[in-house]
C-alpha cells in the first residue's frame, strides 16, 4: 500500500508538469505572421514574420517567404532588419493586375532575408517587416510558405495549409487573415491623430491588452493545475497518516 500511494503521488506530479509543458511550448512553435494594426480587403498593410529560432546549437540565417500566386501583390516593400540583407524577386504575371488605373504586369513573388552576422540564436526570434498591397477583396485570407535554414545545413519548410476542421498541421504556413474593407479602401490601423480626436483606442493598445488576458489566463490556467496536484498530494500523505496512525 505504500508504494503504490506514493507512487500516485509521483504520477499527479508528473501530470502536472507535463500539463504546464503542453501549454507553454506553442509560444514560439513556427513562422506565423500577423498584421500591424489590420489588414483590410482592397487596402495596404504593414504584415510582420516572426521567425522563432527551435535549435539549441545552431542558428537561423536564411529566410524565404513566397506570396501567394493566386492572390498576386502589385506592390510589396522591405524594411531594413540590421544584420540582414534583403532580396526581392519579382516574376511576370500571366493577367496584368490593375492598379491605380495602370496595368501592372509583374509582382513580386518572393523575399529572402540573409544574415549578415550571426542571424537568429537559440532562444531567439526575429521579425521581418513588409508593407504590401493592395490586398485582395476577394479571399478572408492569404498563405504564405515560408523556408527557415540554419547554419548547420537543416531547412525548415512552413508550407503546409491549414485545412478546415482538421488540427494544425506540423508545419503549418503562415496565413494572414484579412479584415473587410474599409472605408477609406488603404486598410492599415487608423492615424494617431484620427484616434486622439474620436477619443478611441488605438489597435495597438487593444492588442497588447488582449495578448496580456491572454497571458494571464495561461498563467492561472497553470497555476490551477499545479495548485490542483499539490492538493492530491495532501490528501493521499494525510489518508497515510490516518492509516498509520
Amino acid at each position: 500500500m505504500k508504494m503504490s500511494r506514493a507512487a500516485a503521488v509521483s504520477a499527479v506530479a508528473a501530470s502536472a508538469a507535463s500539463a504546464v509543458l503542453v501549454l507553454s511550448a506553442p509560444a514560439f512553435a513556427h513562422v506565423s505572421v500577423s498584421p500591424e494594426g489590420e489588414a483590410a480587403k482592397g487596402g495596404y498593410a504593414t504584415v510582420n514574420f516572426k521567425v522563432p529560432n527551435e535549435m539549441d546549437d545552431a542558428a537561423t540565417t536564411k529566410l524565404e517567404v513566397s506570396l501567394p500566386g493566386d492572390h498576386p501583390l502589385a506592390s510589396v516593400m522591405t524594411q531594413a532588419v540590421p544584420g540582414w540583407t534583403a532580396k526581392v524577386t519579382k516574376s511576370k504575371l500571366d493577367k496584368p493586375l490593375e492598379m491605380h488605373g495602370e496595368k501592372i504586369d509583374e509582382a513580386v513573388t518572393k523575399v529572402t532575408w540573409t544574415a549578415d552576422g550571426k542571424g537568429i540564436q537559440p532562444g531567439s526570434f526575429q521579425k521581418f517587416p513588409l508593407s504590401m498591397g493592395q490586398l485582395p477583396e476577394d479571399t478572408d485570407e492569404l498563405v504564405f510558405k515560408a523556408v527557415q535554414t540554419y547554419d548547420n545545413k537543416e531547412v525548415v519548410r512552413w508550407i503546409e495549409p491549414q485545412q478546415k476542421g482538421q488540427e494544425e498541421p506540423e508545419h503549418p504556413a503562415p496565413t494572414l487573415r484579412l479584415t473587410a474593407a474599409s472605408d477609406d479602401h488603404h486598410g492599415g490601423a487608423a492615424k494617431p491623430d484620427d484616434k486622439s480626436e474620436q477619443g478611441g483606442t488605438s489597435e495597438s493598445a487593444a492588442t497588447e491588452s488582449s495578448d496580456s488576458s491572454d497571458t494571464t489566463a495561461r498563467v492561472l490556467g497553470v497555476v490551477g493545475i499545479v495548485v490542483g496536484a499539490a492538493g492530491v498530494a495532501f490528501g493521499v500523505l494525510a489518508m497515510r497518516r490516518r492509516v498509520t496512525g
